[in-house]
């Protein structure tokens, strides 16, 4: 699972906390038997869900939870998945792990958060739950730490309310091939739909969190990051781009002169993507392409905006052109201080296109600022092949190279939009504030405790009204 997920997938949350639905037995029960083809089969599948983007920590084991996600709602950590008997799921059953993965039911009967995707999740046959269970529990070395527990604020910390959520939105059917499709297409759509949790990030949700399915895979904001349309569309979806070009895009992470991967979609190329077998990227992508075209409100290509632009003979002569050089410097000072180096003076990148051209750049060319803003912010870093891809953040994190104020990068994107992008599109200190703070928050919830206040005021009315009538009652026998 990418941390999106992102992050990500996070924004799934509805309502959550610590009131449990029930234990289950103790009664310790016989696991299946699993041979080392089912284990290696759970191994590849673990990847294509990239659990660990969301399992492993920083510095840490592998998939042994602690992962901070930040989310509008709080902060939510993963947890310790390695087969663990007191803190990991060592104590799991094959059924037990698969109620888990495909409905969000832990052992202990308690609702797990929808951070962890289980609505794609769902989508996993028996065969497959089976040999993940083999593989997170035979073929995961144990590590005996305990993850940070998860502490939402009052009512998002009542986890007997998915139970609603999940009633009304959790499509708990497993994967049914098409047969009006190909083989390879009903691949894709298996792994689209349920491991790569494609629309966990990418479809846009309702007032309740859920994924709208009538837009699916049309965009949708994921913490400071905004997960694009990819649908079929040609002008603001991915319509112009080959099967070919989206396969060689999940593998790499980059499709020169249109987009690069960051973000939550920078980890799943690095944790997941680049190491699925070329047919089922193959697959993946003869999906994605299949999926029906949605149109947003922005109007033209993201991918092809912008143009070569330098104001550098402007400021020849100058001071050093630095963003220290004056308490307000200006775009142009913005960008010749800490764009130019690596995105050459007019924009264009390097020629051997590591550092990728400003202009033709799905991150500048979309209507929507948030990806340029967050790439500033935090930076770009993904490892494919062997080779990384990294560009410092100036948003004040250890490894950033210079930190800028809110004002300095919002002058900077607009500088950027205006003549390597969407020229009619500005950014504000605001936007760039909640990019910060990690991106929109979540009115569910001051809307749930304004509810709950609301109901507790009905019923203490309730109750008044009712004392009143019988008081009153009482009073006329008398």
């Amino acid at each position: 699972m990418s941390r999106a997920g992102h992050r990500i997938c996070a924004l799934l949350i509805l309502f959550a906390g610590s009131l449990m639905a029930g234990a289950s037995s103790a009664a310790e029960q016989i696991d299946p038997p699993a041979d080392k083809a089912t284990i290696e089969r759970g191994a590849y599948l673990a990847i294509a869900a990239d659990c660990a983007a969301c399992h492993t920590a920083p510095g840490g084991k592998p998939f042994a939870g602690g992962l901070p996600i930040g989310t509008p709602l709080g902060t939510i950590y993963s947890t310790n998945i390695t087969p663990s008997a007191e803190f990991g799921i060592g104590r799991y059953t094959a059924d037990e792990f698969a109620r888990a993965l495909r409905r969000g039911i832990r052992r202990d009967g308690a609702q797990l958060y929808p951070a962890m995707p289980y609505t794609s999740y769902a989508k996993f046959t028996d065969d497959d739950a089976r040999a993940l269970y083999a593989y997170f529990t035979k073929g995961v070395q144990p590590v005996d730490v305990r993850a940070p527990v998860t502490a939402l604020p009052f009512p998002m910390n009542i986890r007997l309310s998915m139970m609603v959520w999940n009633f009304l939105f959790l499509d708990s059917n497993v994967y049914a091939p098409d047969p009006r499709q190909s083989a390879e297409w009903n691949r894709g759509a298996y792994l689209a739909q349920g491991a790569a949790h494609c629309g966990t990030c990418h479809t846009p949700r309702g007032f309740l969190m859920q994924e709208e399915a009538s837009r699916a895979l049309a965009g949708a904001q994921v913490g400071p990051w905004y997960a694009p349309n990819v649908t079929s569309d040609p002008a603001t979806g991915i319509g112009s781009w080959t099967r070919e070009e989206l396969a060689a895009f999940l593998r790499t992470g980059r499709l020169p002169g249109k987009a690069q991967a960051a973000g939550s979609m920078g980890e799943a190329v690095e944790h997941s993507f680049q190491h699925l077998s070329a047919a089922d990227l193959d697959a993946v992508a003869t999906y994605v392409k299949s999926v029906p075209p949605v149109q947003d409100a922005a109007s033209g290509s993201r991918f092809s905006a912008g143009r070569m632009f330098s104001e550098l003979s402007v400021l020849r002569g100058r001071n050093p052109i630095s963003s220290n050089n004056d308490a307000n410097p200006t775009g142009a000072q913005l960008f010749q201080g800490n764009c130019a180096s690596c995105h050459a003076a007019e924009g264009q990148g390097s020629k051997d296109g590591y550092y990728p051209s400003l202009f033709h750049n799905s991150a500048t060319g979309a209507k929507n600022p948030a990806n340029l803003i967050a790439a500033i912010l935090y930076g770009v870093d993904r490892t494919v092949s062997g080779r990384q891809a990294f560009m410092p953040g100036f948003g004040g994190h250890p490894t950033d190279s210079n930190q800028l104020s809110n004002r300095d990068i919002a002058v900077l994107g607009t500088y950027v939009l205006t003549h390597y992008g969407a020229g009619d599109t500005t950014i504000t200190e605001q936007q760039v504030s909640e990019a910060r703070r990690g991106g929109p928050s979540s009115p569910l919830l001051p809307l749930a405790r304004g509810g709950l206040a609301a109901g507790a005021v009905l019923l203490v009315l309730g109750v008044a009204f009712l004392i009143f009538r019988r008081r009153k009652a009482v009073v006329q026998k008398a």
